[in-house]
């Protein structure tokens, strides 16, 4: 089993914290960041140099000229510093700069070749590397890339969870499938596990609860995004908090350690706290579609229960259900609650009520 040791040997806080803006702008900017983070008691400080971009013509960061003012900054506030790295060309500037981690955004985790190019790289060298997950929830691909890194001689190695892409709609900008970090600890119980709960959420308001949600479920830290006027960010602003509101978020967290001994039973209870969660969340996204279909009776004059589309819709889960080991009655229960729910928010819309 590999072991794993800690991202910095002299860092005892618990839960680990890494904040700081999602691209480094401007030396003022980065500087105004790192003082806010310095004064939120948060030791080390994440910003990104090189930015990949979905679409060519958006930010992509201000390349290596930044890595001097993330220096200042680490020199200045007495901050660790870490950025992203996509190429071997990015990690020898990076730590040229004496930056004292790189993390592997979640698209270069997902590419195997790239990742080996950047642990090819790491060989003979000691710094800590923080891995996000792949844009996919294969559990595989992001144990894939830890043992790459891994394999380059890296002993300080933190899993970073920061959410799946989803062409579903959600709540979130990136499905959090918390099944999927909390099965990646139970395979490497030594790695720290990290939430990004900026990534997950896409939203101001989610960072406080999807940190409090992280912390339940036993991760040992959190890498959130931090910009001093988030309106004017070049990128991602609607995610990114001041260090002010990031500091309100962490008076706020309840830290609750799960006792060594509960072993497996442990385990399996945060199991079935994430499946209750997506459980919720899949209802409400259900109910998102059965209002948009009330809307659609409403301007065709449609009654609101179809009896032949329920009956179908019953047959067929108690069918699946059955092939599933699961009963009868019990889906038909469910299927039914969900049925009367989705006829109340219809007729609501319909102004029946």
């Amino acid at each position: 089993m590999k072991e794993f040791k800690p991202l910095f040997e002299d860092c005892t806080l618990s839960p680990l914290y890494i904040a700081g803006p999602c691209s480094a702008e401007s030396r003022e900017q980065l500087l105004s960041a790192a003082e806010g983070v310095s004064r939120a008691g948060v030791g080390i400080f994440r910003a990104g140099v090189w930015k990949p971009r979905t679409k060519p013509g958006s930010f992509e960061g201000m390349g290596a000229e930044a890595l001097e003012w993330l220096k200042e900054a680490k020199e200045r506030y007495a901050l660790r510093i870490v950025t992203e790295v996509a190429t071997p060309e990015h990690l020898e500037l990076a730590l040229k700069a004496g930056v004292d981690g790189v993390w592997i955004g979640a698209r270069t985790t997902t590419n195997p070749f790239a990742t080996q190019q950047i642990a090819d790289a790491l060989h003979g060298v000691d710094t800590a590397v923080l891995i996000k997950n792949p844009v996919i929830p294969d559990v595989d691909l992001w144990i894939g890339a830890i043992e790459r890194i891994y394999n380059s001689g890296i002993r300080r190695i933190a899993a970073v969870h920061r959410g799946f892409g989803t062409h579903h709609a959600t709540l979130y900008r990136n499905d959090p499938h918390w099944s999927v970090p909390i099965e990646l600890q139970r395979l490497m119980p030594s790695i720290t596990l990290i939430s990004d709960p900026s990534h997950i959420g896409g939203r101001r308001d989610l960072v406080a609860p999807l940190s409090q949600q992280a912390l339940d479920l036993g991760f040992s830290g959190l890498m959130v995004e931090c910009h001093p006027t988030p309106d004017m960010a070049l990128s991602d602003a609607s995610q990114q908090i001041t260090p002010e509101v990031f500091s309100e978020v962490i008076a706020g967290l309840k830290w609750r350690r799960t006792p060594a001994d509960n072993g497996i039973l442990a385990q399996h209870r945060m199991h079935i706290d994430t499946i209750d969660s997506r459980i919720v969340e899949l209802l409400a996204e259900r109910m998102e579609v059965a209002r948009e279909i009330g809307e659609h009776k409403r301007q065709h004059g449609m009654a609101i229960v179809q009896r032949d589309r329920f009956n179908e819709v019953l047959k067929s889960a108690e069918a699946r259900a059955e092939f599933m080991g699961l009963s009868r009655s019990f889906i038909h229960t469910i299927i039914t609650a969900i049925h009367e729910e989705s006829v109340r928010q219809q007729s609501e819309i319909n102004g029946d009520n």
